[in-house]
C-alpha cells in the first residue's frame, strides 16, 4: 500500500509502505544517498534505515542540516563505548549522549582513566570507524533486553524504569550493542573527524549518593577544519581560563579544606570591591541596601517552601538543645528580605519598594559540580528584591533588566534573556502561576528585547528571566 511523502519543496511522493529514508534518499539522486546521514519524519529524527509506515513530512538531512550533527556525535558516542569494552571488557555502560559541542559517556570501571587511557581507547576508536560497522537497530521485549544485558547492573536499572508501553530498542554496531533510542548514523566508517577530550568523575544518574562513574568527554564533526578549530578554540580557552589566570595574577586561592570556597589575596579583593563600588552606585538611586542573618530556623525554610524542595541544597546546622538540624545557613536572600518587608506595614505609595544586598550565601552543591568561581558553595550575590503592585510590574521589569544589561556591557560582555516557565516540582496552584507567568511574559516582550523560552526551567516559586 503506497504512503505518501511530503518534502520540503512541498512535492509529494508516493512510495510503498515499509521504504526507508535511505531508500527515499536513493530515489531522489545518488549524491543525496550518499551524503545522507538521518531523516526527519513529522519533526522527528530518525535513522536512514527506519520503515515509513505513514503518510509523513520528511526531509533526509545531511551534513549541512544542523539536526545532523546531534546524530554524528551520539553515534560517536557509541563508538566510544565500543572501544572501552574492547580494553575493558567488564566495565558497566552508562549514558552516552549528544551534547554541546561533544559527546560523553559513562561507565563503571574499578579504577578512573589515565591519559594513556583515553589516548589508547581513541586509538581503537579509530579501528571501530575502520571497520565501518553499520549501526543495526533492534526492538525487543522486556525479557530479551533484560537477558540482554544480564551483566550490566546500570541497563538493568534502566530497563527497569521503562514504561510497559515504551518501545525497548537496542543498537549494535560490531560485537557491542547497547540500549537506545538512537537515531544512529548509517555506520561507523561515517564518524571520521573526533578527539577525546578528557576524563571526570560522575556519579551515576546525577546523584551524590550512588558509584562515582569514570566519564569521556569528546568531541565530533563533520569536517577536519570545523574540529581543528574547535580544538583551537579550547586551547584558547584553557589559556584564558580564570582558574589559572587566578593563580598567575595572585589574585585568588581555592583551597582543597575549603572547597568551593573562595580566598582573596589583596589584589583580588581590591578588584572584588571596585566591581562592588560599581555596582552599589549604580543601584544608589531607588535601592535600599540591607543586610539579613546568615543562619535561620527551619520555620523559614518551611514557610518559603526551601525545606521541602530544597533542603538538599542546603548546609543544614545542628541544634545542640534539640539535637536536630533546626537552621540552615541561607541559601538565597529571598526569604529573609520578605521577612524584612513585613516586620512593619507599608502604604502604597512606597510602591516600588526595592531592596538590595551583598550578603554571603551557602549552597551545598556536589563536589563534582564545583568549579573555579563558576560553581562554588560559599559566594556573594548582588541580589535584589522589589515589592511592587500588580500594576508597575513592565516598567520595573524593564528598568531592571536595563540596569542588568548595563552590567554586562560595562565588562564588554554580551547576555542573552530567557524566560523559564513553571518546573513540575512547584508550590502554589496552576491559577496563580498563570497569572506570574502572563505578567512577567508580558513585562518581557514590553522592553522589546529578543527571549528564548525555557519550559519547565522556573524556580519552584515562580516564574523567572
Amino acid at each position: 500500500m503506497p504512503i505518501r511523502l511530503t518534502l520540503p519543496d512541498g512535492s509529494v511522493r508516493e512510495v510503498p509502505e515499509g521504504t526507508t529514508g535511505q531508500d527515499l534518499a536513493a530515489q531522489i539522486g545518488p549524491g543525496l544517498a550518499r551524503a545522507a546521514v538521518a531523516i526527519r519524519v513529522n519533526g522527528e529524527v530518525l535513522d536512514l534505515m527506519r520503515p515509513l509506515l505513514t503518510d509523513a513530512t520528511v526531509a533526509i538531512l545531511t551534513e549541512r542540516d544542523a539536526d545532523a550533527l546531534p546524530v554524528l556525535r551520539h553515534s560517536a558516542a557509541h563508538v566510544l563505548a565500543t572501544a572501552v569494552r574492547e580494553l575493558f571488557p567488564t566495565a558497566g555502560i552508562g549514558f552516552g549522549p549528544s551534547i554541546d559541542d561533544g559527546f560523553y559517556y559513562d561507565f563503571e570501571v574499578p579504577r578512573p582513566f589515565t591519559p594513556e587511557d583515553v589516548e589508547a581507547i581513541e586509538a581503537r576508536m579509530r579501528e571501530v570507524t575502520a571497520r565501518d560497522y553499520p549501526f543495526l537497530r533492534e526492538e525487543v521485549d522486556r525479557a530479551a533486553a533484560n537477558r540482554l544485558f544480564a551483566d550490566d547492573p546500570l541497563k538493568l536499572e534502566r530497563i527497569t524504569e521503562l514504561g510497559d508501553d515504551e518501545v525497548i530498542s537496542t543498537y549494535a554496531d560490531g560485537p557491542f550493542t547497547d540500549l537506545c533510542r538512537g537515531p544512529h548514523v548509517p555506520s561507523t566508517g561515517r564518524i571520521k573527524h573526533f578527539k577525546l577530550l578528557h576524563p571526570a568523575g560522575a556519579y551515576w544518574r546525577g546523584d551524590e549518593k550512588r558509584q562515582m562513574l569514570q566519564r569521556i568527554y569528546g568531541t565530533a564533526w563533520f569536517r577536519k577544519d570545523d574540529l581543528e578549530l574547535h580544538l583551537h578554540r579550547l586551547e584558547e580557552a584553557r589559556k584564558r581560563d580564570h582558574r589559572r589566570v587566578g593563580r598567575e595574577l595572585d589574585l585568588f586561592l581555592i583551597h582543597p579544606w575549603a572547597p568551593g570556597a573562595v580566598f582573596w589575596t589583596e589584589r583580588g579583593t581590591t578588584i572584588y570591591n571596585l566591581v562592588n563600588g560599581y555596582m552599589r552606585e549604580l543601584q544608589r538611586d531607588g535601592y535600599q541596601e540591607i543586610k539579613t542573618p546568615l543562619l535561620f530556623n527551619r520555620r523559614l525554610w518551611e514557610l518559603s517552601g526551601h525545606w521541602g524542595k530544597y533542603r538538599e541544597n542546603m548546609f543544614l546546622v545542628l541544634d545542640s538543645e534539640t539535637g536536630e538540624h533546626d537552621f540552615s545557613l541561607k541559601p538565597m536572600n529571598c526569604p529573609s528580605h520578605y521577612l524584612l518587608f513585613s516586620s512593619k506595614k507599608h502604604s502604597y505609595r512606597e510602591l516600588p519598594l526595592r531592596f538590595s544586598t551583598f550578603d554571603v550565601l551557602h549552597r551545598n552543591e556536589v563536589s563534582g559540580a564545583l568549579s573555579g568561581l563558576t560553581r562554588v558553595r560559599q559566594f556573594q550575590q548582588d541580589d535584589c528584591h522589589v515589592f511592587l503592585m500588580e500594576s508597575q510590574i513592565a516598567r520595573e521589569v524593564k528598568e531592571l533588566t536595563n540596569l542588568i544589561l548595563g552590567y554586562y556591557r560595562t565588562f564588554g560582555l554580551e547576555a542573552t534573556l530567557k524566560f523559564a516557565t513553571r518546573p513540575e516540582q512547584r508550590i502554589g496552584d496552576d491559577a496563580m502561576w498563570d497569572r506570574a507567568e502572563a505578567s512577567l511574559r508580558a513585562a518581557l516582550e514590553a522592553t522589546g528585547l529578543p527571549y528564548e523560552l525555557k519550559p519547565g526551567d522556573g524556580a519552584f516559586y515562580g516564574p523567572k528571566i
